[in-house]
């Protein structure tokens, strides 16, 4: 298998990093200062190949707190609110699409 940092990242608008938070589990996102956050608002935000390789090798290299860090799309509300950009991340941001025991 091919290490993410070693495949052609193709870019074809705005993206951010993204990962699971090794304790728990939880939907996480790399911030412009190299930490985690559940707030996809706090994202950073790349629009070139390189900036989100520099992103992503950050973020691989911090396997004590983050699961798979991987790059993905996101698309920009007319206020400028950062939303997920493909199916995928719009289930991980809005959570389980089934009802949770006891929940």
């Amino acid at each position: 298998m091919t290490s993410p940092l070693q495949q052609k990242l193709k870019i074809n608008g705005p993206v951010m990093v993204t990962a699971n938070r090794l304790g728990d589990g939880a939907v996480i996102y790399r911030t412009a200062a190299g930490e985690w956050t559940t707030e996809i608002a706090a994202a950073a935000i790349a629009t070139t190949a390189d900036h989100a390789k520099t992103l992503l090798a950050a973020a691989t290299a911090d396997y004590v707190r983050a699961v798979d860090p991987y790059v993905a799309p996101v698309e920009f509300t007319a206020d400028r609110r950062v939303l997920p950009g493909n199916l995928r991340e719009k289930i991980r941001f809005a959570g389980p699409t089934i009802a949770l025991p006891g929940a």
